[in-house]
């Protein structure tokens, strides 16, 4: 029996409109979350990023500026505008896209970002507070992951759970929120022996390497939950994930296909991450 494909597009508008009615009621306490992206360079999939980000902050009533600098721009002119944006009462929340020009330090400039509007999830402190169990804002793209599952309706707790990548951006804090559900973790990675034993145990297997279609059928346990987080454009100019989706659609019982659900899962985390930073700002605990 074919898996069911989970509809992105429903669980981002589900959660999206929530977001807007929790907006709606901090602009009655004169709040408006404020989100600032700054983008170095001209890199192509970054531009389109920041675009959707901006666009997605639009729809909801989040107010977003966006400052495109050029690719020579120098490590103190970006920690400049950093230190500009953190002392910015407009702004909530600061995100700084991803891969910056090679002379740009990208350790130093997530350091520089004031933790109270770090909602990429990505400061040292950010990270700490996830390994501890305290409060903190979660990288986007894992919470994104854990909020699909949740709508799958299958319980993390006590499931066997295998992640496939070991980033800081994806894996690591991947797994971290799986344990945090009470699933029973396995992270794989390139030096993994016999990678697809261990993933065939799996009843909840999320894929990050960023490998096209290097995930078939023969990792997948009849009736798992496959999430692909991995987005990688083939030969012909179609984009696909990390997951063979025809081959493993006919095994996994719900599974993501690409595009359209861990992306924008992703940016909409962001939302919640900047709505929150506000709320945090201005004392309110709940909108």
């Amino acid at each position: 029996m074919p898996a069911h494909i989970i509809n992105g597009k429903e669980i981002v508008a589900d959660i999206r409109e929530q977001l807007k009615v929790e907006i709606d009621r901090l602009a009655d306490k004169g709040i408006r979350p404020g989100l600032a992206v700054v983008l170095v360079g001209d890199d192509a999939a970054s531009a389109v990023y920041v675009r959707s980000k901006a666009k997605a902050c639009e729809q909801v009533g989040i107010h977003s500026e966006v400052y495109r600098l050029p690719a020579e721009t120098s490590q103190e002119e970006l920690l400049g505008l950093i230190a500009k944006l953190n002392a910015d009462s407009n702004i909530n929340g600061i995100l700084v896209q991803l891969p910056l020009p090679k002379h740009i330090n990208e350790d130093a400039v997530i350091d520089a970002i004031s933790i109270d509007k770090d909602v990429d999830g990505f400061h040292p402190i950010s990270v700490g507070n996830l390994v501890i169990g305290k409060p903190s804002f979660l990288p986007c793209t894992p919470a994104g992951v854990i909020e699909i599952i949740r709508r799958t309706g299958v319980s993390m707790v006590g499931k066997r759970a295998v992640v496939i990548g070991r980033s800081n951006i994806v894996g690591k804090p991947m797994s971290l929120l799986l344990l945090r559900e009470h699933a029973t973790v396995t992270v794989c990675h390139s030096r993994t022996p016999d990678m697809a034993a261990l993933c065939r145990e799996a009843d909840i297997l999320v894929v990050a390497i960023g490998k096209a279609k290097f995930v078939n059928r023969s990792f997948v346990k009849p009736g798992a939950v496959v999430i692909d987080v991995g987005i990688n454009r083939l030969e012909d100019g179609k984009l696909a994930g990390d997951v063979d989706f025809d081959d493993v659609v006919d095994v996994a019982g719900h599974i993501t296909p690409v595009p359209g659900v861990v992306g924008p899962m992703t940016i909409t985390m962001l939302l919640r991450n900047t709505v929150e930073a506000a709320k945090q700002a201005h004392g309110v605990r709940e909108a």
